[in-house]
């Protein structure tokens, strides 16, 4: 085409741009989703987290000491971030270097040398790291010093030495990018590995159950902690894990269940495969559920003696200090210590458009092709990834997030992380103050409590 021409066609269209509304109700994208069901019949299947827009810790501010507290100088004033976790039963609790632990994935879900690497960053840290459906590796038990094992309602994997061997163990009854459903796993990440450890066909999709096979309620559930508590001589702490749906009643119930530690997942929490419908519409942000569950703790007397873990869009320092200041005990991340682990960078753009995909976007962790070989079963994918360099900047990330909440903790006059309270916090929006019930940023008002 003359380039006059060709000019006049790009004018015109740019024109008939500017004229087109896009629709509310009926975005490019909704449109989009529209017409592949239409074509496939299915509903979509996807991996990381939620993508809409929901309150977060962002909504929060500290407020910083001045002259009415005084901060404490970086340099000369220690800022502890220890945590113990456990201290409720278990004759062996958790003693953590840091606040922040590493979320359960599977390794099934993730590569051997993934879950590897989960591992040493770790451990690099001193914190610990998480089984996740499936087992446990002897790569992922050799190189955590600190390793809890989840027991989920598959069952995958799951023997008594495992238990044994284990430092701590994570009862899954729910997860915050999908209450209430059960996962995926794409046969073509069911390798012969894979299928071995979970005792399951290779090459063959598995859905894993929704809830556990033996047990109906809290009641149940207390019974089967105590079965847990006789197979590892009453040493390993136990956490239950929830996904955030009805917090309040949930977290109680869980301490009622026998519970050492409450594991709580808001829905910004990442996924390995589910409906795109549960990851975007099932459970509540992890702001008010924090505030949820922390209410809970306090009516029964149980804060600070029941731990409490939150995760579910975790990223910065400043994530982990706000969830502390709000009552939590420590945090744990997994899409953030993902992506952490390799560039996903654009030498494998390439790669990434054969899976429809791009460098950055994640969407893809469930296909089992992931080009960085952290999500995969692929022996040449996974092979590109080095699990000692992996290790190495998960380490320096957690590092980065410690480092960050002790400013933040100093710059409040703390002296530890956890002497950081909801005093120190107000909101920038309405939404945030109610949910988190801290006053409006320049205002004495928490909506629904009290004057402005």
């Amino acid at each position: 085409m003359p380039t006059k021409r060709r000019r006049k066609h790009d004018n015109d269209k740019q024109e008939l741009r500017s004229r087109l509304r896009e629709s509310a109700t009926f975005p490019r994208s909704v449109i989009a989703e529209i017409q592949r069901a239409a074509r496939t019949g299915i509903y979509d299947i996807r991996g990381f987290g939620a993508k809409r827009h929901v309150p977060t810790f962002d909504d929060l501010l500290f407020l910083g000491a001045s002259m009415s507290r005084y901060p404490l100088e970086g340099y000369r004033e220690r800022c502890d971030t220890n945590v113990t976790l456990g201290t409720r039963y278990a004759k062996k609790p958790i003693e953590l270097k840091i606040p922040v632990t590493v979320a359960g994935m599977s390794f099934g879900a993730l590569s051997a040398p993934a879950k590897e690497a989960l591992g040493r960053g770790a451990t690099i840290a001193g914190t610990s790291t998480t089984t996740g459906d499936g087992g446990m590796t002897p790569e992922e038990r050799e190189h955590s010093k600190i390793l809890v094992y989840q027991l989920l309602p598959s069952r995958y994997g799951m023997n008594p030495d495992d238990l044994r061997r284990a430092d701590a163990i994570e009862v899954v009854v729910g997860q915050g990018a999908k209450p209430g459903g059960g996962g995926m796993l794409l046969g073509q990440k069911i390798s012969p590995r894979v299928a071995a450890m979970r005792d399951l066909p290779a090459g063959i999709d598995q859905r894993s159950a929704c809830r556990h096979p033996d047990w109906t309620g809290p009641d149940d559930l207390k019974i089967k902690i105590e079965e847990l508590r006789e197979i590892t001589n009453w040493e390993k702490p136990i956490y239950i894990k929830i996904g955030a749906a009805r917090t309040y009643y949930d977290t109680a119930l869980a301490v009622k269940a026998g519970a050492d530690v409450v594991v709580l997942d808001g829905m910004q929490g990442g996924t390995a495969a589910t409906q795109d419908v549960f990851i975007e519409h099932v459970g509540i942000p992890t702001l008010p559920a924090l505030r949820q569950a922390v209410e809970a703790l306090q009516d029964l007397d149980m804060h600070r003696k029941v731990q409490l873990i939150v995760s579910g869009g975790i990223r910065t320092g400043a994530d982990v200090a706000k969830a502390l200041a709000m009552g939590a005990d420590a945090v744990s991340i997994g899409v953030a210590a993902l992506i952490a682990l390799g560039d996903n960078g654009p030498e494998f753009e390439d790669d990434y458009n054969r899976l429809d995909s791009s460098a950055g976007y994640y969407d893809d962790w469930h296909e089992g092709r992931d080009p960085a070989g952290i999500s995969t079963q692929d022996d040449e994918l996974a092979a590109r990834f080095d699990p000692v360099l992996g290790g190495r900047r998960l380490a320096n990330y957690l590092r980065v997030l410690t480092l960050e909440a002790q400013t933040l903790a100093r710059a409040n006059g703390k002296s530890h992380v956890h002497n950081l309270e909801p005093e120190d916090l107000v909101a920038l929006t309405i939404e945030a103050a109610a949910m988190a019930k801290v006053p409006l940023a320049g205002t004495d008002w928490i909506p629904g409590h009290g004057k402005f």
